[in-house]
């Protein structure tokens, strides 16, 4: 392989990586998915040693990460008493606050939680403030989850950068 097509590669390679971790707290990009593309592009670069046995490794992680994220706020909300209102008001809280800065993303859960599941009680304040907490401890868990998974990503593609 050229050297200018292993470069091109492991460039490419890191910048999936990073819109992988950015993925990692918007909803509409699949963080842990695009960031294993990136270890598969630098696989194939020279400039990097990644093993296959790290790629199958790292490919079900990112698998895993992927089903088991979208299982957190549901599971969480409904522990927490709320409904399907409250997981969805807190993606759109989520959507809505990506706009607004880092304290956005990290409210916005919340509030959509909060006004999700008031709509859904109709305006009733009981379990409220407790299912819009639960999912957005859903959403804190997946995310948290999703970022340490394509950090790991990262770190490997560093160090087989420099071996």
């Amino acid at each position: 392989m050229s050297t200018g097509i292993s470069l091109i590669l492991c460039v490419v390679a890191a910048v999936l990586l990073v819109v992988g971790f950015i993925g990692t707290f918007v909803p509409v990009l699949p963080g842990a998915p695009l960031a294993w593309a990136g270890l598969l592009a630098a696989y194939f670069s020279e400039y990097n040693s990644i093993s296959i046995l790290c790629l199958v490794i790292t490919g079900v992680v990112a698998v895993v990460v992927s089903i088991v994220d979208n299982f957190f706020p549901v599971t969480m909300t409904k522990k927490f008493g709320g409904s399907k209102y409250a997981t969805t008001g807190a993606t759109i809280g989520l959507i809505i606050g990506f706009f607004t800065g880092p304290w956005g993303i990290i409210l916005g859960p919340f509030f959509g939680a909060l006004v999700g599941e008031w709509i859904n009680k109709e305006g009733k304040g009981e379990g409220v403030f407790k299912a819009a907490f639960g999912a957005f401890m859903g959403f804190l868990l997946g995310t948290g989850l999703k970022m340490i998974t394509v950090l790991s990503f990262i770190w490997i593609f560093v160090i087989s950068f420099f071996r």
